[in-house]
């Protein structure tokens, strides 16, 4: 029966360690941290410039734009590590489907391109 518990003292002392510092992380800002902000501090913060008039105002296309790239480099690298890190079991097959992926991004990317993601006025 000891050895049963033993085996679990490892698991038990890590999750009491990650309770003492995850508190700890949480309650120190509330200690140290100033009372008193300054006015800026308090103000209101939208996208880089001062807030005015209604929150519904329409946005430029350029920010979806952006955002469309962003989504397009950020699918490419989270799919193109797994695809390292296992390139030598893959295979022909592997390797000719990456390529094929990578060809529709790089597509995506040309669409950007043209339509002016990358040119801001």
């Amino acid at each position: 029966m000891t050895n049963f518990l033993s085996q679990y003292l490892a698991i038990l002392t890590f999750l009491t360690l990650a309770g003492i510092i995850g508190s700890a992380l949480l309650i120190i800002p509330f200690i140290i941290a100033p009372k008193k902000p300054d006015e800026n501090k308090l103000k209101p913060y939208e996208c880089g410039f001062e807030p005015f008039d209604d929150a519904r105002i329409p946005f430029n296309v350029q920010f979806y734009l952006v955002a469309i790239l962003f989504i397009i480099f950020d699918l490419e690298v989270a799919f193109l590590f797994p695809w390292a890190a296992a390139f030598h079991t893959i295979g022909f097959f592997g390797f000719a489907s990456m390529m094929i992926f990578l060809a529709i991004l790089t597509i995506g990317f040309i669409y950007e391109w043209k339509k002016g993601a990358l040119e801001w006025q």
